[in-house]
């Protein structure tokens, strides 16, 4: 897997095109969240750009939850799950900066409830 690089990209970071499905959420305090699914386009160290059902507006804080590729003990499916804030929004896509991440175990909770 080769990382994208642009002589002109301000990214400290490398982007891998990795495609795997994911659910979002976005954390509010209302009880009413937006959460769907969509798609990883790319990703890297410092973010992930991935496609939405929602409209994602840039500043709202999100909750991912990507299905992981490697396996734990190659027995136990993994997802990465990270928090962070919408930096851009284009169509259908949204770009956002992570800004806490954690491995678990596919079967927890899909998408944690904790602050």
């Amino acid at each position: 897997m080769k990382a994208s690089s642009d002589s002109n990209d301000r990214r400290g970071s490398s982007r891998f095109p990795i495609e795997r499905e994911v659910r979002y959420r976005v954390l509010n305090k209302k009880s009413n969240q937006e959460a769907g699914g969509g798609e990883t386009i790319n990703m890297s160290s410092s973010g992930i750009l991935f496609t939405t059902e929602h409209v994602l507006l840039p500043g709202r804080s999100v909750e991912l939850a990507v299905s992981w590729p490697a396996q734990l003990n190659n027995t136990c499916p993994l997802k990465l799950v990270a928090r962070g804030r919408v930096v851009r929004f284009d169509g259908n896509k949204a770009a956002m900066e992570i800004q806490h991440y954690e491995f678990r175990t596919q079967g927890s909770q899909g998408l944690s409830t904790s602050h």
